[in-house]
């Protein structure tokens, strides 16, 4: 059986190739039922956020192109439109790129935890649609461990950078002091949480969160004095925003470009900042044409970013190690399971032989054979049909190979020199 993980991310994919791509919560149970329908997938897992969309499988064979037309189908995408960006890797490739991404290696801001919990959920998720096997539930339980591990052993984690903050940090390069102007949050998710946290940090005291729960946007409002309101109601709401930060799971764009330019006037064009960290896009990208916006996907906040990657260049080099080290151990354990495999077959078959020879003796003895002529005939015969089998392989090869075969032999049957002299076969 074999490991592949493959996807595409921030560092290989746009952001209009990643939104193609992406699966809503409500589909992954579906899509994980139909890619473990397929034959040759065994276990299944899907983790989709605005920076990834990653599969990871267990199959019979390393055939790595047959799931990757399934994905390329599943979105109506032709197998060439996502060439370049789609990446994969198999076995041990794959348990270093899972541990690397709950370490948080591999996230745009590097070592943020919320990628950590975003694969609890898949693997949740994964568990409950039944496609997660031994293999897959022993990768995902070592990759939280070793999460931990690196947070714990390494100052990754300190001075936390996210999405949200970065997005809080732009809006202060563009309007300096925050305290008098309003944002309008867009979700009510993790990263909508840290942004009114942010914001709120900064000084900023005006907000308005809008989502599809206006319960979710209340309970969220309640933390920061902030007025809560539903979807529908954000074009009356739009002219007061200066700040929209929006990171919602709708699959069509909430903000027009129609919708943003009607807000422009009524505010009598001074500017107004918006970003946008779903995928798929909640703002048209036509917004960005409109003067006095100034529009920001989440790919745009890159430059902030880089600076908290430069600042935890040591600690990624000790995560690294970290996970180099637990990648080899779980590599053992696979390693272990195909010995399983082959002692529990190896066992099956020398029990199908004794039943076949007991079966033959017991017929002989209702017959009336002597019970000593008997007994040695069935040892000489279960001896011999356990013992042919591997001599004759073993005279089939030649030079090295029969070599390391033989060498193989002696340390399975613990054979002494003495047992190796030449006399008469039995």
């Amino acid at each position: 059986m074999a490991l592949l993980a493959f996807g595409l991310n921030h560092t290989t994919a746009p952001l209009e190739v990643r939104e193609k791509v992406t699966f809503d919560e409500g589909m992954l149970c579906d899509a994980l039922n139909e890619l473990t329908g397929e034959t040759g997938i065994d276990e299944a897992a899907i983790l989709s956020t605005c920076n990834r969309t990653e599969i990871y499988c267990t199959l019979d064979a390393v055939d790595q192109e047959w799931p990757i037309d399934w994905f390329s189908g599943y979105h109506g995408c032709r197998k060439n439109e996502l060439h370049g960006y789609l990446y994969t890797h198999p076995d041990a490739g794959a348990v270093q790129h899972v541990l690397r991404v709950a370490s948080g290696l591999d996230s745009m801001v590097v070592g943020e935890p919320q990628v950590l919990g975003q694969l609890k959920r898949a693997y949740r998720t994964a568990r409950e649609a039944g496609s997660i096997g031994k293999m897959l539930n022993r990768l995902f339980q070592h990759s939280f461990k070793v999460a931990k591990d690196v947070r714990s052993n390494t100052m990754i984690g300190n001075h936390p950078v996210s999405v949200a903050y970065a997005a809080v940090r732009l809006a202060r390069q563009i309007f300096g002091d925050l305290s008098r102007h309003t944002a309008l949050l867009i979700g009510a998710g993790e990263t909508i949480e840290l942004a009114a946290k942010h914001l709120h940090d900064s000084g900023l005291h005006k907000m308005i969160i809008a989502n599809r729960s206006p319960e979710r946007a209340q309970k969220l409002g309640q933390q920061y004095s902030a007025y809560a309101v539903t979807l529908n109601e954000i074009p009356r709401h739009l002219d007061e925003a200066d700040i929209v930060i929006s990171s919602t799971a709708s699959r069509r764009p909430l903000l027009r470009k129609d919708m943003i330019e009607a807000a422009v006037l009524e505010r009598r064009h001074k500017p107004v900042f918006i970003l946008d960290i779903a995928v798929p896009r909640d703002v048209e990208p036509e917004v960005g044409e409109l003067e006095d916006v100034y529009l920001y996907s989440v790919d745009d906040l890159k430059s902030i970013i880089d600076d908290n990657i430069k600042s935890r260049r040591e600690a990624v080099k000790q995560a690294e190690q970290i996970i180099d080290t637990e990648v080899a151990q779980f590599m053992d354990w696979v390693n272990s399971q195909d010995a399983v495999a082959t002692i529990r077959a190896l066992r099956n078959q020398a029990q199908r032989v004794r039943a076949d020879v007991l079966e033959a003796a017991l017929q002989k003895l209702r017959l009336g054979a002597a019970p000593e002529d008997l007994l040695h005939e069935v040892t000489h015969n279960l001896t011999n049909k356990l013992i042919h089998p591997p001599s004759a392989r073993l005279n089939k090869y030649e030079g090295s190979q029969q070599d390391d075969l033989l060498r193989a032999v002696r340390d399975l049957y613990n054979l002494a020199p003495d047992d190796l002299q030449s006399g008469e076969e039995e």
